[in-house]
């Protein structure tokens, strides 16, 4: 259980150092790239991040798989909180930009922000699934710029964005748990319909 937790808070360290790639970039295209590092780092050292895994729990969902999904979530929570603000203390710009975008990530309705938890979910399944079965990093390289570009919310980035904002409040942390449960819907979206396709063919 230590060793999951423990991947969890590695997946939320490099999540977290994306996240302040993309808050310090004054072009946007090349943040949103630059944030893909995050995950590929990711992958390659196999550590434990919630929205990479939730989607593979439709093929594996006992006691186990759901272990590593919570314990990887709470580690993916305390790194970035944690380095959320670290960062504000140390980045003043980064401080400044993390809260002018979750000012505004506030003033979203709850469909707005459920659907683009959904469409991040869905990017995200896609970036991890294509480099574990076609052993490319091609999905990762594409699918995060995309899903950052199109405004699509990351509750893991959002959890940092919030904490290197320094805005801390109920409606902040009800926002978060929204994101997570758009992710968690987004991810299994497509093994869900293509696992019942297969079945009837």
């Amino acid at each position: 259980m230590i060793s999951l937790f423990i991947s969890g808070i590695a997946a939320g360290i490099l999540i977290s150092i994306g996240g302040t790639i993309f808050l310090s970039c004054d072009i946007r295209y090349i943040g949103a790239l630059l944030f893909s590092v995050a995950l590929l780092c990711i992958c390659y050292k196999g550590y434990s991040l919630f929205t990479g895994k939730i989607g593979f729990i439709p093929e594996k969902h006992d006691k186990e798989a759901f272990s590593v999904l919570l314990l990887g979530l709470l580690g993916n929570a305390a790194a970035t909180v944690v380095c959320g603000f670290v960062i504000r203390a140390a980045l003043p710009a980064v401080k400044e930009a993390a809260f002018t975008i979750c000012s505004a990530k506030l003033e979203q309705s709850f469909g707005s922000a459920l659907v683009r938890g959904i469409f991040c979910g869905i990017l995200m399944y896609l970036a991890v699934s294509i480099y574990r079965d076609k052993k490319t990093i091609a999905g990762i390289v594409f699918c995060i710029p995309v899903f950052i570009l199109c405004g699509f919310e990351h509750s893991i980035a959002d959890m940092f964005y919030f904490a290197a904002s320094g805005i801390v409040s109920l409606k902040a942390f009800g926002y978060i748990w929204l994101i997570i449960v758009g992710n968690a819907v987004g991810g299994m979206i497509l093994p869900v319909i293509t696992g019942a396709w297969k079945k009837q063919s």
